[in-house]
């Protein structure tokens, strides 16, 4: 596997790991949560592959922030702060690419 592979993987677990710790583990919050970052992940990625600078890595991941937390604001009403929620799932994943990548 190459290292986006890996950085995918990890991301998918990090993320899965901070829902769990928030205790949102019901089946159908857990699956759009995933749909959600499947939606946003792919498109950050490929964009910042193509255009590698800091200033857009940072401005795709505040869109990936927004969009998820659009998606949990409509879909999950039980999560209070859908945007504080995304936020803090994104920050984790994007923590452990920068552990994975010897950046951190």
């Amino acid at each position: 596997m190459d290292t986006q592979a890996y950085a995918a993987l990890a991301q998918r677990l990090t993320e899965g790991a901070a829902r769990a710790l928030t205790g949102k583990e019901e089946e159908t919050r857990l699956l759009l949560c995933a749909l959600a970052n499947v939606l946003t992940n792919p498109a950050v990625v490929l964009l910042n592959f193509i255009f590698p600078a800091a200033w857009l890595l940072l401005l795709l991941e505040c869109a990936a922030v927004g969009v998820e937390g659009l998606v949990y604001l409509r879909c999950a009403r039980r999560i209070r702060r859908p945007f504080l929620f995304a936020l803090c799932a994104n920050a984790c994943s994007f923590g452990l690419g920068l552990v994975m990548g010897g950046i951190l």
